[in-house]
Parts: structure tokens; C-alpha cells; sequence
């Protein structure tokens, strides 16, 4: 994807990743690596055998956390992203895997840099608030 400039820079960070298909691709990735790469493994260990419920549900809530259709909201309502995640032990490994992971596939799914800098920025914030062990 090309950087965006000011005058073309578009309304919603949903609108400058480049909509649905490039937020499944980007989902579609992370879930891939997670199961490519040895140093997720403290990661995947956490999502069971299979990532396909995971895989609909980080899609759903993407689209809408990005400015793009509430999906997951539709389906779920509020995320209540902390007490869902709260069933699950979540530390700094975790929590920084996470960020690892997204970051390759943010970078392997070619979005703009300054659209990842923006993005791992709010993602550190928001997969830190999730931690629950080790705080």
C-alpha cells in the first residue's frame, strides 16, 4: 500500500488500510504466523487447537475498531475487550508476542509505515491493559 499524503489521507484508519479484504488479509496473517513461528509459540499456546473462531471475531473487531462496520458489535455487542480476555493468563510474554506478530503481519501485509506507526501505538496501549498476570 502506498503512503498516504495529506491532502489524500483518508477519514479512518479502516479507509487507509484499505477496507475489508485488506483487514481479513491482515487477520489471515497474524493467525498464520502464529502457527508458522516458533517465537509466537506462548501466544498460540493460549488460542487451543483451533483459530478459526479467533481469526472471525479479531476480523469482526478490527473493521469497527478501525472506523469501518461494527461487525463484531453487530454479533457480540460491546467488546468488553478486557473481561473477555480475562479467562486467559496474559503477561509481558504475551502481551509482547502479540505485538510482535501484529507487527509482522501489519509490515508482510505491506501497510503504509505511518499507518503501523499509528497502529502499534494504540495496539502496545491496548494489549497492555489486557495483561492480568505478572502486573
Amino acid at each position: 500500500m502506498s503512503e498516504a499524503t495529506p491532502e489524500s489521507k483518508p477519514a479512518t484508519p479502516f479507509e487507509w488500510v484499505g477496507g475489508e479484504g485488506v483487514v481479513r488479509s491482515l487477520v489471515d496473517r497474524f493467525y498464520d504466523l502464529m502457527d508458522l513461528e516458533p517465537g509466537y509459540a506462548a501466544l498460540r499456546a493460549a488460542h487451543g487447537p483451533s483459530l478459526d473462531a479467533a481469526r472471525d471475531k479479531l476480523f469482526w473487531f478490527l473493521c469497527g475498531w478501525l472506523g469501518g462496520p461494527q461487525h463484531y458489535v453487530e454479533r457480540f455487542g460491546h467488546p468488553m475487550l478486557r473481561a473477555r480476555h480475562l479467562p486467559f493468563s496474559i503477561g509481558i510474554l504475551e502481551r509482547d508476542q502479540w505485538l510482535a506478530c501484529m507487527h509482522q503481519a501489519m509490515q508482510e501485509t505491506e501497510l503504509d509505515p505511518a499507518l503501523i506507526t499509528r497502529l502499534r501505538e494504540s495496539f502496545f496501549q491496548t494489549a497492555d491493559w489486557m495483561r492480568n498476570k505478572g502486573v
